[in-house]
């Protein structure tokens, strides 16, 4: 069975720096995309950043230049780097796998969500 499962998130005060990481387990394959999306109080799910199996980023303009991401295709893992964090960046912090493909997914694969990290940024 497909698990994804963050960690990494806390109390932390502005400016300062949080790693958030999330690992996939179980009988994978192989995954397209991996991303983090955050979720503050009463909003929308919103796109954080991505990273395609080949290396290639993308980010919400409101973290572009303190957030960074990055993948081990190894173990199946997306991190996620924030510096300069803002009272603003106070969400739970999702990670999603794009088509993932394991063994009970064979071949076309399903998408994957974790339970969610909080990161919590007081100024």
């Amino acid at each position: 069975q497909v698990q994804l499962e963050e960690s990494g998130g806390g109390l932390v005060q502005a400016g300062g720096s949080l790693r958030l990481s999330c690992a996939a387990s179980g009988s994978i394959f192989s995954i397209d995309d991996m991303e983090w999306y955050r979720q503050a109080p009463g909003k929308e799910r919103d796109l954080v950043a991505s990273i395609t199996s080949g290396g290639s980023t993308n980010y919400a303009d409101s973290v572009k230049g303190r957030f960074t991401i990055s993948r081990d295709n190894a173990k199946n893992s997306v991190y996620l780097q924030m510096n300069s964090l803002k009272p603003e960046d106070t969400a739970v912090y999702y990670c999603h796998a794009d088509r993932l493909v394991s063994r009970s997914s064979w071949p076309g694969g399903m998408d994957y969500w974790g339970k969610g990290t909080l990161v919590t940024v007081f100024s």
